[in-house]
C-alpha cells in the first residue's frame, strides 16, 4: 500500500538524508504505519520510504506491505 504522508521541506530533506545514510527517520515511518491501521489494514512489514514529492505541501512517500484480506 503506497503511503504519502503531509510535510515540511526541512523534514522531508532530513528523512531524504537520513534515507541516504542508511538511516531511519522513526516519526515519519511510525506515521506511515498508523495511516495503515486508520485505512482499516494491518501492516505485514515496516514501511519502506520510497521518496519525496515535489508538490506543495511536500509529502513523504512509504510503500507499506499489509496482510491480505481473504480468509481461508
Amino acid at each position: 500500500m503506497r503511503i504519502q504522508i503531509d510535510s515540511d521541506r526541512y523534514t522531508a530533506r532530513r528523512v531524504l538524508e537520513l534515507h541516504r545514510a542508511g538511516k531511519i527517520h522513526h516519526e515519519s515511518r511510525n506515521a506511515a504505519r498508523d495511516e495503515v491501521w486508520r485505512r482499516g489494514r494491518t501492516p505485514a512489514a515496516e514501511p519502506v520510504f520510497i521518496g519525496i514529492t515535489n508538490g506543495r505541501p511536500v509529502r513523504l512517500v512509504y510503500d507499506v506491505e499489509v496482510h491480505s484480506d481473504t480468509t481461508a
